[in-house]
């Protein structure tokens, strides 16, 4: 099944693109990898704020992970042009806004992790999981991603 049929069976539509708000470009292409620069977690469209452990449960993490996925996606499909060109993804990064006693990050970041690999079998990434002080905007949670076509 491609990976457009496993979008469509998981009712996952895409979005369209939003423009930086820094100066950065979304995505970079190096040799055979993509790098998709940082996303954050939205919520109505607007920044997703709080942090783990104090503000929001690993639950509403796991969703705002979850969300960022399908963001990286739709900047995936920008950069390539067709989602079936993308051989594995390679890594994610993703950054925790969490209280200081939250110890679950690898719980949220399973969030985007899951959905990938339920989309495509080659979406196994190497996960790095870490926890901040503050993203921004207050997001509760950024991910960037990096693909091998």
């Amino acid at each position: 099944m491609s990976v457009y049929e496993k979008l469509k069976v998981l009712n996952i539509t895409l979005p369209k693109l939003d423009p930086p708000v820094a100066a950065f470009v979304p995505f970079v292409r190096a040799g055979n990898l993509i790098f998709i620069s940082g996303h954050i977690a939205k919520k109505d469209g607007k920044p997703w704020t709080g942090k783990l452990g104090a503000d929001l449960t690993t639950a509403q993490g796991k969703q705002a992970a979850q969300a960022i996925a399908v963001d990286l996606i739709a900047t995936l499909q920008a950069a390539v042009g067709d989602l079936n060109k993308i051989q594995r993804i390679v890594k994610l990064l993703v950054l925790v806004n969490s209280a200081p006693t939250f110890t679950e990050q690898h719980l949220v970041a399973n969030g985007a992790s899951e959905l990938l690999m339920e989309i495509s079998a080659n979406a196994a990434p190497t996960p790095e999981r870490l926890r901040v002080a503050q993203i921004p905007l207050g997001s509760c949670v950024e991910i960037e991603l990096i693909a091998e076509l």
